[in-house]
């Protein structure tokens, strides 16, 4: 299978509470008409990007029950959903992001405890 922009994405498992970010592209210069080169926006404290895989949330633990041999032993993972979602563009700290390179371009691995706020659009 060829990889295209399309799927070469669709493989990739986003685990637990983390989020895939691709970073939003930056303004080339300041609102007062100064061009910044790229090196100096990566280094900023807060970025901002778009989320384009999320993990299932927050694993939480299944009931204890009586197990009897008899019975078939089906553990299934639930997990608590999280607030991000894909396509949702997220302001997070820098600090607790890590940098991937995929296929050639750069995203950012960022758990949701740093990601400090979403702007979604919704259609009403």
């Amino acid at each position: 299978m060829q990889l295209t922009a399309d799927n070469k994405l669709k493989n990739l498992i986003v685990v637990g509470d983390r989020v895939l970010i691709r970073l939003k592209k930056p303004n080339e210069k300041t609102g007062s008409g100064l061009y910044l080169p790229p090196g100096i926006q990566e280094k900023e404290k807060v970025q901002q990007g778009y989320i384009i895989k999320a993990g299932p949330g927050y694993p939480i633990p299944s009931p204890v029950e009586e197990h009897e041999p008899w019975m078939e032993n089906d553990e299934k993972v639930r997990y608590v959903p999280l607030q991000a979602k894909e396509g949702d563009l997220a302001i997070f700290l820098l600090s607790g992001a890590h940098e991937v390179i995929y296929e050639g371009e750069k995203y950012f691995i960022v758990s949701q405890g740093a990601i400090l706020m979403l702007e979604r659009e919704q259609d009403l």
